[in-house]
Formats: structure tokens, sequence, C-alpha cells
């Protein structure tokens, strides 16, 4: 990355205002200005989330906000109300005292003499959440939104759940805001009253994941703040932006579906970052990107954003199958209209003998008993990968091992996808509630299987999902599984291969019980969206190199360490994914601050016994300045039987040596069709 220190405009930088509320509370902001801004006053740029303004993501700001300053634009980030240091409680994602306190952000800038009332809202995850949230209100200051990786519907495409299946990282999100919200504020920023905001939000911010299982269907909680209920209630120009191991991609597309204002979608090879940071490279000059949308809709520059294609997309090259990739080899595509009739919908047959043929070649019919290994999914990878290393799904042989596959004939030429693959299966289950996850792989000559896209169903949910079904033991069902949207080329003397599994475990949490499915081969369908490469893909314009101001000064006092291990205890036939996310201990230097983060997960089964799945998770965050020193240590444990899931979690908090408060929770919530 190319560090700038010299922009168009000199940068100053307030540390901490406080943004009035209409209920008495005060959000505390960090800001970035040109300093001729209360001359000349310019646009504003917010993010607005709950990830400490302060600590947690200072390293990340002080490289974008500086840039956007540096090029005549107020840069300003605010904690939400009851995060980082701004006063109040956070109860939940996305609450409309949330979206309310947004407007009122907005209408506060417009005031500033350094604001001249134009505001672009910008934001990975949360922050992308909420700016198209907030721009379906139409609050008349926000005239354009850059959102990467967040999603238009909360239930069908968010990190709880998919094809009606519960999600791993359902667990695993709900204990990061766990460890989040029992942090305290910065005395130096509000003063003497820190103590009393910590406990508050100590005893009111509760255990989010009780509330979110409590939702298992697609019901009125998760519809707020979905703008898929209605596109239209967003009219302001929008860039969507996400990657490949995201697990947001999705959502790009059925953007610039379905509104109707102007938008962009952008699509890279990488996790959930910023594409300017992004992993796996290669990494773009998205800050670049970035002031140019700005500059078109905040400033009203003719500069030809407008007429940029609608999609640009990373076309992924075949690579072999690893967790890791600090590069994925392919090129940039693009799409002037999306959908587009130029993808061609590709018909295959899942075919007896477990082939995949093409749809003009004539097969019989074929049953068969399809029963997967409880663990079937240790080698999946994280539905979305945050690190990209080592979080990606691995050589997916042994996964296969234990799926239903069938394997086209090695390709006479190159195939190119771009869109979403649909699966078309004639199924039998044997109990009233199953799942399925299907996976599109590239199979090499040296039979290594690299997943490309995957997608799960919940058969109970298979119409709907705001009214599953029971299914009926022996009655035959077609059910359309929707992988997620992807660009990949298949070389020539590759082969295709769709995977069906009965379970996918932990990425998904498994049925009640275990379950045969019979699949009837001839009769099953696969579609992939097949795209012909064009001379015009060679006449984009290219991307710049990533840039952006410089780093914050920190130092590393403990090492960070990031692993996944799987363990087979073969003796109590006990398997484990241990998931290590340390961050160690950095000292940021200009606020005197040692800031540690540390969180494990753990993801068991015994056997085939699906009531003896488990998930666990122990986050620990600490902060020292000097003789103040504070430590969280909170711990989540999920379990479940044919019936119900069980919940406990633990919460304590700790000055120095001493911990100062402890709450637990242990309850159970019935399973609801999951």
């Amino acid at each position: 990355m190319r560090i700038v220190n010299e922009f168009p405009h000199k940068v100053k930088t307030i540390e901490n205002v406080w943004i009035p509320m209409p209920d008495g509370i005060h959000l505390a902001a960090r800001l970035w200005l040109p300093d001729d801004a209360e001359q000349e006053p310019v646009p504003a740029v917010l993010e607005y989330i709950p990830y400490r303004k302060r600590d947690s993501v200072r390293a990340r700001d002080e490289q974008i906000y500086p840039y956007f300053a540096g090029h005549g634009y107020a840069g300003i980030r605010v904690d939400l109300r009851g995060s980082g240091d701004s006063e109040g409680v956070l109860r939940d994602e996305y609450l409309q005292q949330e979206l309310d306190d947004g407007v009122a952000i907005l209408q506060w800038l417009e005031d500033q003499p350094w604001c001249n009332g134009n505001v672009g809202m910008m934001g990975i995850s949360w922050g992308g959440f909420n700016g198209l949230q907030i721009a379906a209100m139409r609050p008349p200051q926000l005239k354009a939104v850059i959102t990467a990786s967040s999603t238009d519907d909360r239930y069908a495409d968010d990190v709880h759940h998919m094809g009606g299946c519960l999600l791993g990282d359902n667990l695993s999100w709900a204990s990061t805001m766990f460890a989040y919200n029992s942090c305290p504020p910065d005395p130096e920023v509000v003063g003497d009253n820190w103590r009393d905001m910590w406990f508050e939000r100590l005893r009111g911010s509760g255990l989010w994941l009780e509330q979110w299982l409590q939702h298992q269907r697609r019901d009125d909680y998760w519809k707020h703040g979905s703008i898929c209920e209605d596109y239209a209630d967003v009219q302001c120009p929008v860039m969507a932006v996400s990657g490949w191991a995201d697990g947001y991609s999705n959502a790009v597309f059925r953007l610039l579906e379905n509104l109707s204002g102007p938008r962009s979608g952008l699509i890279g090879p990488w996790s959930h970052k910023y594409p300017h940071i992004g992993q796996p490279g290669p990494a773009i000059g998205f800050l670049q990107e970035a002031v140019r949308w700005w500059d078109k809709w905040l400033k009203g520059l003719d500069n030809g954003v407008d007429k940029d294609p609608m999609l640009r997309v990373w076309m992924q090259d075949s690579v072999p199958p690893t967790t890791r990739y600090q590069m994925r080899p392919g090129r940039w595509v693009a799409e002037n209209d999306w959908p587009t009739a130029e993808i061609e919908q590709r018909e295959f047959i899942l075919a007896p003998a477990r082939q995949l043929l093409p749809a003009d070649e004539t097969s019989g019919e074929e049953t068969r008993n399809l029963q997967s290994p409880l663990g079937l999914g240790l080698f999946a990878g994280k539905w979305c990968s945050y690190a990209a290393a080592p979080d990606l799904p691995h050589d997916q042989r042994q996964e296969d091992g234990g799926a239903l596959v069938f394997d086209s004939e090695p390709l006479a030429e190159p195939l190119e996808i771009l869109g979403a693959p649909v699966v078309e299966l004639e199924v039998i289950p044997d109990k009233p509630v199953a799942m399925l996850a299907v996976r599109l792989s590239d199979i090499a000559p040296d039979n290594k299987a690299a997943r490309v896209t995957y997608g799960l169903l919940n058969l109970t949910h298979r119409d709907d999902s705001e009214h599953p079904q029971s299914l009926q033991p022996g009655k035959q069902y077609r059910v359309r599984v929707q992988l997620n949207n992807i660009a990949q080329h298949f070389p020539a003397g590759h082969r295709l291969r769709i995977a069906v599994s009965t379970s996918y475990w932990p990425l998904a949490w498994p049925a009640p019980e275990s379950t045969q499915v019979k699949v009837i081969a001839g009769i099953s369908r696969a579609f992939l969206p097949v795209r012909t490469p064009r001379d015009s893909d060679n006449n984009l314009r290219p991307f710049d190199e990533p840039e952006a101001a410089p780093p914050l000064d920190t130092e590393m006092i403990e090492p960070e360490h990031h692993n996944w291990r799987v363990i087979r205890d073969l003796d109590l036939d006990l398997s484990t994914l241990k998931v290590i996310n340390d961050s160690g201990i950095v000292y940021i230097r200009d606020i005197d601050l040692e800031m540690g983060r540390k969180a494990l997960e753990w993801y068991t089964y015994q056997g085939d016994d699906f009531n003896s799945v488990r998930g666990e998770t122990l986050w620990e965050r600490s902060y020292k300045r000097g003789d103040w020193f504070v430590k969280t240590i909170t711990r989540t444990v999920l379990t479940s039987t044919a019936s119900d899931f069980y919940l406990r979690a633990e919460l304590d908090a700790y000055e120095g040596d001493k911990r100062v408060y402890s709450a637990n929770w242990d309850t159970v919530i019935p399973r609801d069709f999951v």
C-alpha cells in the first residue's frame, strides 16, 4: 500500500466531540476536517458503528478519514449509543433507536459551520447495514451511501440464518458483541463518570443470543431493518461492495437488481475487509474509488462515475484448495446492467451413476440414499471469512466422502460462471425436519476438490421462511437450493462436482436428529450461470494501487495468533473444531493505551449423537493505562436436544485483580422447525 503524506487540503483532527440526541443522551464522535472547512464548508462522510472509535478500530480509521479530509470532506466516526465513549446502553443491533439517532446525527452535521449539509454514509458490516437502513428513512441530508459487506435481508442473508438453517456464526457473532458490550468507555474522554457508564452497560445490554434464538423464522423482528421489504424506500445513490470470501456478496446482486436509483456493485476476491486492505489480494485503490463516488454525488462533479459499468467483479481463476490465500489470480470483468441477458443458464442433469450430464443427454432415474455423518463440515471454513486465513474451506474430498456427489466429464473447453448456481432436487425425507447442504466444486486433474460456492436449505422452509411446514416422511418433494453468487473460471480438463449432504456442522446447526433423504437422480437438475468472455473486459478502466493516510503508531506488546484446529479423539469418538482468534496486546502510543483482545471457540460433537452438538465461546478484553486496568471475560455455551436449545452464559468484569461485576444466564428455548 502506498502511504500518502501530502493531500490537496491540510487536515486537522478533533479527538472527541459530543453530539446531543433529542432525549438528552450524548454520542461520542471523532472528526477529521480540512483545515479551512469553517471558511469553506464541505460535505461530510459518516461512519456510525459500535466498534469503539477511540481504540478498537482507531488504526483503520486513521488511514481512511484523514484521506477523505485531505480530499475535501469532513470525516466523522460516531460510536453508537451505549458503545465506545457514547452514553446510554446498546441493547441489540439495528434497533429503531439506533436509526433515529443516526437521523439526528445527520441533522447535527447539517447545522455545523464546517459542513455544507451534504452527507454520505459509509461502513463495512454494521455501518453498511445502518447506512442502507437510514437511507430508507430518506433524511434530506443523506445524499449517497457506500455499503460494504452488508445485507438487505436480515433473516435470509446475514450472520444468523442461511436457507432457514441456523448458522454457527450466529453464536460466534453474538459472543463478539457480548464481549464488546462489556467494555467501559475511556476515562480520558468521559471523565470520572466512566465507572457508572460501564456498570449501566454491564447491567443493561443483556445476552443478545437469547433474543435472536427466540426468532427462528422470518418474523417482524427480522423484517425490521431489511430494506428488501420495500426497496423503493432507498432513493439515494448506493455503491455496494463485497468479496467472494465474505459472507455478504449476494446482497450486491439483489441491490443492483432491485434499487431504482444510481447504483454500483464491486466484488473482489476479498474477505470481510475494505478493498484497499483486501485479503486475499489483489487489493485495489478503494479510497480513490470512494472519493470518486463522493465527488459525484456529494459535490456534483462530472467525473464519469454515472457512466461506469453497474457491476464489476473479480473472475477467479482455478487454484488448489487451501485454508489461506495471499492472492487469488484472476481478472476484472464487468456488466453494464444486472441482471443481464448476457448470462446463459446452462442446465445439467444429476444423473444415475453419480454423473453430472449436460441437459441434452438422456439418462434414466435412480434413487440414492443420503445420510451424512454429523460432522460433515469440519473443513467447510467460516460462513464469513474475517481474516481470510485460515478460515477458508479446505480440500473437499474428506467432506465428499459423506456426501452424494455428481461429477461431470473433464471439460473440453474452459467454462466461466457469474451469478448464483441453482440446484433443484427431487427428494424423499424420512423425518419431519431435515436440511441439505449443496456444494459446487472445481475438481482438478489430480482430483483435489476446491469448493467454489455452496448453499443451504432447511427443508421445512422449502416454500418460505415465514411459515415453515413439517415434512411428511416418505413424501416426494421438489426443492430448490440457490448457491451463493460467484465468478469462477474452470479450465479445460477440470471437472465440475455437485455434492449434496444432510449435515454441514459447524457452519450450520444440524437438524434435530439424523435424517435419511432419498435423492432421485435423473430428474434432479443443476443450473449454472455461464458467462462468455468478452473483449470489452480487456478495456476496463484499471483500478489504482491501494493508498491510504499514514498508519497509526502502535507497538505489539504480546503477539497475535490465529488458527483453526480439527481435533479427533478416537478413544472418546469426540471431534472438535477449535478456533483461536488472539489479537495479542497492542500499545496505542498517541492515547497511551494497552489494548488486549482474545477469543476462543470450540465446536464439538460425539459420534453420530445429534444431542451432543455443542458450541462454546470464550472472550477476554482488556484496557490498561498507568494504574487504570480493566478486563472483562465472557463465556457462552449453546447445546441442543431434538426439542430445545440450551443457552448458558457468564460475564465477569475486573478492575485490576478484583472482580467488580458478575452475571449468569441459563435458559431453554424451544426449537422452531430448526
